[in-house]
């Protein structure tokens, strides 16, 4: 699977907080907060899915792997979204393994692991 994706019980605005409060502990910040249901609508499209983009970085790790192969920043910042579907609160992310992965680069992907498992153990936390 090219992503991770969990259920939480909380409403969208909640699951954000608390994402953000966890990402925020383990030394990631959130750049962009990007609604996509508002601007689609702003766009006049008729789209009523509560969904928001959070665009996360932790500046040391994006260091690290900027500094062994810059197309690594094609893949920057680490995108996590939040989203409601069917009633149901979703966090999900792409993978930062099978984004690296494209890139071959062992080093790298031993990074990936890390930042990704990290991610995820934030993401967790909101359940």
């Amino acid at each position: 699977m090219f992503h991770y994706t969990i259920h939480v019980t909380t409403g969208l605005n909640e699951t954000i907080e608390r994402l953000e409060e966890h990402l925020k502990q383990e030394g990631f910040g959130v750049l962009w907060r990007f609604s996509v249901t508002e601007k689609l609508q702003e766009k006049g499209l008729d789209f009523s899915t509560p969904m928001v983009i959070l665009e996360v970085c932790n500046p040391q790790e994006a260091a690290r792997v900027l500094s062994e192969n810059l197309l690594v920043g094609y893949f920057l910042p680490c995108k996590i979204v939040v989203y409601v579907e069917n009633g149901v609160t979703k966090i999900g992310m792409p993978k930062p393994t099978m984004l690296v992965g494209m890139v071959s680069e062992p080093t790298l992907e031993k990074l990936a692991a890390d930042i990704e498992k990290r991610l995820i153990a934030c993401i967790d936390q909101c359940r």
